[in-house]
């Protein structure tokens, strides 16, 4: 039996990360799921939110997803989502301008909500990474 999960985060574009890890740390639609080794299979929608993945030599990754999928089978973890990125990757200023705007337009429909929820994933990625 393998002592670690073997993980993939992986977005439309591109493998954002892939590798041997003890632990998975994801949001779900039904609240924040932790995947260890031995996990029983599942298919969960995923929120806009962080991901925490602690590889086996003992780093964290930390990343954000726009949503989508965790699957779980046999140690092996799929996060599909149509964009993931690293903390590393987010620009901090940037998502910063993009919630104040998406607040601004708070009251004008479903959109302006999910853009909230989406720079505040994108903010507390990289608060959680440094």
């Amino acid at each position: 039996m393998a002592e670690n999960l073997t993980v993939s985060l992986v977005a439309a574009d591109r493998t954002v990360w892939s590798g041997e890890a003890t632990m998975v740390i994801a949001r779900t639609v039904e609240g924040d799921v932790g995947v260890l080794r031995g996990h029983a299979p599942m298919l969960s929608l995923l929120t806009d939110a962080v991901v925490e993945i602690a590889e086996a030599d003992g780093d964290v990754v930390i990343a954000v997803v726009d949503g989508g999928f965790l699957s779980v089978a046999g140690d092996r973890v799929s996060i599909l989502s149509e964009r993931a990125v690293l903390a590393s990757e987010v620009d901090v200023d940037q998502a910063r301008a993009e919630l104040e705007e998406a607040r601004g337009l708070l009251g004008s429909g479903g959109e302006a909500e999910h853009r909230v929820r989406r720079a505040e994933a994108r903010i507390r990625a990289v608060e959680r990474a440094r």
